[in-house]
């Protein structure tokens, strides 16, 4: 049900409701054993659906279905999935850390050979100058 359908379900409740006071009595005792008739015939083990307006209040923290919380296997699916995205973080930033030193030391050996000359640190091509030198 979208929210057009439940504004207007309430509005024709609530029209019904305003004229419920001006209903003769015959027809609130035609009403009232029709539901004691209704009551009657319904079956004992079958449990009566929620309303919205019961669901709700099931539901909202005072001993409700969905009050009581997880369990195990709820908290694994959500604990699960953060260890695993924290690993994966750990592991990229790790290997982004030995890359990193890894061309640090690929540089210092370069310097240390004479094959680089130290202003190559100073200059802004620097990184065009390896690139050209790997080729």
């Amino acid at each position: 049900m979208n929210t057009d359908d439940l504004n207007f379900a309430y509005k024709v409740r609530h029209a019904l409701n305003e004229r419920l006071d001006d209903l003769p009595a015959s027809t609130t005792d035609r009403l009232a054993q029709a539901r004691k008739l209704a009551m009657a015939r319904k079956k004992a083990h079958v449990a009566a659906p929620l309303t919205v307006r019961q669901a709700r209040f099931a539901t909202a923290g005072d001993g409700g279905v969905l009050s009581q919380g997880f369990g195990w296997l709820g908290r694994m699916g959500v604990a699960l999935p953060l260890l695993l995205l924290v690993g994966g973080l750990t592991g990229i930033y790790h290997f982004e850390e030995q890359q990193r030193i890894a061309d640090l030391a690929e540089m210092d050996a370069a310097v240390l050979s004479d094959e680089l000359p130290p202003t190559a640190y100073l200059d802004h091509g620097f990184n065009a100058y390896l690139a050209q030198s790997e080729q």
